[in-house]
């Protein structure tokens, strides 16, 4: 068994959320939230923060860490663990251009209802309804970005 660790964000821009579509090789197809390995000497943030930035061209900020998912997949030699470290991530606009070299041919900001309907893994919809309702209790409070938001 091989153990791995990922980071990935909850992205989020005027309530709606940041999503990609992978297509590999027409064996793997879905819609994901971005997220990726942990690079030696990199902290689980800084992971976060350049992944979402590779995969999907947005920039975007911490707000604050949303919780740990967990998963298995097989590989031909192997069982592989994977802990994914999730942060929620205010995106400073719309853009978004999807990384090929990762096999994503798709991104863009779905509502909520959507973005959790199009989501492939049961595991990424739980982390998107916690990173949601985040989201609406830090908007609620008025804490959430700046005035520009509100």
């Amino acid at each position: 068994m091989i153990e791995a660790t990922s980071c990935g964000g909850v992205v989020i821009f005027r309530g709606k959320i940041l999503l990609l579509y992978k297509n590999y090789k027409n064996r793997y197809e879905g819609w994901v939230l971005p997220k990726g390995t942990v690079e030696e000497g990199e902290e689980y943030k800084e992971t976060a923060l350049r992944e979402v930035r590779e995969e999907t061209g947005a920039r975007a900020s911490i707000i604050k860490y949303v919780g740990k998912s967990q998963y298995t997949f097989n590989t031909a030699h192997d069982v592989v663990v994977k802990d994914v470290h999730w942060y929620l991530m205010m995106a400073d606009s719309y853009y978004s251009k999807p990384q090929r070299e990762e096999y994503f041919v798709d991104s863009g900001f779905y509502k909520f209802h959507e973005a959790y309907h199009l989501l492939r893994f049961p595991n990424e919809k739980q982390i998107l309804e916690d990173a949601y309702q985040q989201y609406l209790d830090l908007k609620k409070a008025n804490l959430w970005g700046s005035r520009k938001y509100f």
